[in-house]
This record gives structure tokens, sequence and C-alpha cells, in this order.
């Protein structure tokens, strides 16, 4: 069965538990929302909250944000009456599930499961999605075979948080490492999530930044991740929504030079030859390829090559 096709430049974290937040977060413009039933609650918090997230996936006006939740983990007891109450009173409404703390493919099993016979007794008209974090080491260890656990899977986010307490590494509050270390502490870990992603097919989106007064250091972050392939990144405030969409999004100059691309391809291979010329550079088929990834993604966002290239503060 086909996937669905999502942007996911912006994932906007929203505790369930604080509706005060709903509508602002329904309003702020990311891909994806997220209503939080896990950490971002308080576990006294997290049986109510599931009746606030129903209400607000229902009733309030999403546009064309995918929402979603975040459930608990399945060992814990919150797990089951997190998919069973809030898909129960969302139904349709609900797009997308992230599973947290995956260490194997039988988790994402196990919610497919349930997902399936929930979706059969309600006779729902649309699959929910998964997204599932890695965020243990051996989660890391079985990436490959979590990629490819279920058709209902979209995409792997890399977190960060507790991947980093899993291994045991030295970091900040910002994940950052307390000591001089050269480069990205995390580039395995995030390369091996974004290759196990994209040899299955879905997508890549890249570990929350809390310091949400850095906007700066947060583009630079995000910039980072795009070079690596993720098509997005976890927002944990409305602010950082703008920043990830800009710098998720291909340029107008990148789509205008694709579509150059393509179309001296085009040219070459209907006169009988292959590779050609552009700019002083040779286009073959790896650079066909390559431009019409950015095509199908400036498609998906509505986006063309026809103005200016934009430029970062």
């Amino acid at each position: 069965m086909s996937r669905p096709v999502r942007a996911r430049r912006s994932e906007l974290a929203t505790p369930a538990s604080n509706d005060w937040m709903f509508e602002k977060a329904a309003r702020s413009g990311a891909d994806l929302v997220f209503l939080d039933l896990e950490d971002a609650c308080a576990p006294a918090e997290r049986e109510a909250a599931r009746g606030k997230a129903v209400t607000a996936l229902r009733e309030l006006d999403w546009g064309r944000t995918t929402r979603a939740i975040r459930m608990n983990a399945i060992d814990t007891w919150w797990a089951h009456g997190d998919v069973i109450e809030v898909v129960t009173g969302a139904r349709e409404a609900l797009d997308v599930i992230i599973v947290p703390k995956v260490r194997r493919a039988r988790d994402v099993w196990w919610v497919d499961v349930l997902l399936t016979q929930l979706e059969q007794r309600l006779e729902l008209e649309r699959r929910i999605g998964l997204e599932v974090l890695i965020e243990e080491v051996e989660g890391l260890q079985y990436v490959d075979e979590i990629a490819r656990s279920s058709d209902r899977l979209e995409a792997i986010i890399f977190g960060a948080g507790d991947f980093s307490a899993s291994q045991g590494a030295r970091v900040d509050t910002n994940f950052d490492p307390v000591l001089p270390y050269p480069g990205d502490l995390w580039h395995y870990a995030r390369s091996r999530v974004v290759v196990a992603a994209r040899a299955a097919g879905i997508d890549a989106i890249d570990a929350p930044f809390p310091n949400y007064r850095a906007p700066e250091d947060y583009r630079v972050a995000c910039e980072r991740a795009s070079v690596l392939g993720y098509v997005g990144k976890w927002a944990i405030h409305p602010s950082q929504v703008e920043i990830a969409n800009d710098c998720f999004a291909p340029t107008p100059n990148e789509i205008a030079h694709a579509e150059k691309v393509v179309a001296a391809y085009r040219e070459s291979e209907a006169g009988g030859r292959g590779a050609t010329g552009l700019d002083g550079m040779l286009v073959d088929a790896a650079h066909l390829r390559h431009a019409e990834t950015v095509a199908r993604k400036a498609a998906l966002l509505g986006i063309n090559g026809q103005h200016t290239e934009r430029t970062h503060p």
C-alpha cells in the first residue's frame, strides 16, 4: 500500500495538557503539529490530556497542517490507552501517531496491529500513519529493520535528548558537548538514521533544538541536517517554524538550476547522447536524478524558481 506524501519541514511539539496553546499551534504554519502525550505532559496529566487532544484535533481549523500525537512508549501503561482513546475519539481527524523510544521492529508492529484492529472496528476510511523516534542506542543498532517494519511508517526522527542519556554522552541542556569536541557529536547517529530512512523510502526528521532563543543557531542546525538529507526538523517553539520551513525548502535558484539540468539532459538524450555540458560542468544521469528530486520537493511545497534567491539574515 502506497504511503501518503506529506511536507515535513517543521514538526511542532505542543504539550497535549496545555490546551491554551493549541490554537497558536494550529496557526503556526508548521507542516506537522503533534500534541504530545509523553514527555511534555506531567505523568498525572497524561490521561486527561487525551481528551484535550481529541477535542483540538476535531474542532480546530488545522488548514494544511498534518495532525499528529506523540503517544507514550509501548513499555509504559499509558501506551494502550493513548492509541485506543485518541483514535476512537478523533477518528479521521488524526493523521499520524509518533511512537517514541523505539528499540526494535516489534515495537512498531505492536502499534501497527492495534491500529489495524481499531480502524476495522471503527470503519475508518483513511489509515493512520506512523513516525518513530530513534532515541535509544538499541534503536540505532536496529534502525534498518525498524525502517522497514511497517508500511504505515512514514518517517524516522532522531531524538538527541534521550539518545544522549542512553549513550551516556556528556552534553548540556541543548544536547551539545560540555567539553571541546571537533565537528558534530551526533554525526554518526544522524547519518545512520537518514541512510536507513532513505533506503526504506521514508523521510528522516532531525532532533529538537531546545534553545529557542538562539534562532541563528537553530538555522545552522537546520541547514546542516538538510545537507545530510533530512527533510525537516522538530520545532519546540512556534518561533522556530518559519526557520525550519525556509531551510528545508529548495531555494528558487536551486529549483531554476534543476529545471535547466533537466532541460539540458533531455535535449542531449533526444539527440542520441547521454552526458552533456551545462555552464562548464558535466551533466549526466546522476545530475538528472538529483534535479528531479529537487523538482519533486518544490512541487510538494508549491514553490517555483521564478523569484530571486532568498537571503538569510
